[in-house]
């Protein structure tokens, strides 16, 4: 199993902060240096919220019940629906992811990650989409997994399908335990391209070479922020603007239109993780009892 190099941290002129870390796949420098593809994770690469199949590895090692699992999915499903993700929810899903950390050992994360992997995620891989992203890296161009996930767990999914790295949700580290605190903000909307934007700075890519996946309207300031943009299984605002703009489409999922499997993706990724926190110490309570 490859290991996976430190993570960068870097802010720009505005005080904007992105998290990347590149696997010991990543070659130190690639045929085509100058271009790059930049993969969205929750439904664009994997079926459903890698933060909500993190959480259910958690509930079957007994790290927080089922029930407590039921409800933090109701809760997403229900964030989804009626929050619209205005700036107030933005912060209660900082708050909440800000719970998630806290205490928790940096290397059992990564373990924990590697095995949640294995047994829940692989098997919800879009074969399609890691089809596209072959495509690039047989081309020797880089490939990053850009995620709202903490970009440990994102590192963990871009060393097992084999890509460059991940920008993901940067949490701070302390003795080797995260504090609760986030360094910058959830990497979500324009954060993405943000992260995107700094990235390219240090590692000498051309945005207008560079490519972008996503399944979200979300994600605009991404697919923007590159020159070339594609929406993989899109909701339906990404479809319109898709097809006005002529970017290219393409749809993975099979039969009538999907429902997106168990947990949407958004950036309430921190309020599941926020009530993961709260089945953790429900449970410890329970032990401590």
């Amino acid at each position: 199993m490859a290991r996976s190099r430190k993570v960068t941290v870097s802010t720009d002129a505005e005080g904007h902060t992105a998290g990347w870390a590149e696997t010991d796949l990543a070659p130190v420098t690639a045929p085509d240096s100058t271009a790059a593809a930049f993969f969205d994770v929750d439904n664009t690469m994997m079926q459903g919220a890698s933060i909500y199949w993190f959480a259910r590895g958690l509930a079957s090692r007994n790290y927080v019940t089922t029930a407590d699992l039921a409800r933090f999915a109701w809760q997403q499903l229900r964030f989804r629906l009626l929050a619209r993700e205005h700036a107030g929810d933005m912060s209660l899903a900082k708050e909440a992811a800000l719970a998630f950390v806290e205490g928790w050992r940096v290397d059992e994360v990564a373990r924990l990650a590697e095995e949640i992997f294995d047994e829940l995620m692989a098997p919800r891989i879009w074969a399609g989409t890691h089809q596209l992203a072959q495509r690039h890296l047989d081309v020797g161009q880089r490939v990053w997994l850009v995620s709202a996930a903490p970009v440990e767990i994102g590192r963990v999914i871009a060393a097992r399908l084999g890509l460059t790295g991940a920008i993901g949700t940067v949490a701070e580290v302390l003795d080797g335990a995260y504090t609760g605190r986030l360094v910058g903000d959830l990497m979500h909307g324009p954060a993405k391209a943000e992260a995107v934007t700094q990235l390219a700075a240090v590692e000498g890519l051309e945005l207008a070479r560079c490519a972008a996946y996503s399944d979200s309207a979300n994600d605009l300031p991404l697919l923007r922020a590159v020159g070339r943009a594609v929406a993989v299984n899109p909701d339906g605002t990404l479809l319109r603007q898709a097809r006005q703009h002529g970017w290219e489409v393409r749809d993975f999922r099979t039969g009538r239109r999907a429902v997106k499997i168990a947990v949407p993706s958004t950036a309430a990724a921190g309020l599941v993780a926020g009530a993961v926190t709260a089945g953790l110490a429900l449970q410890r309570r329970r032990r401590a009892g």
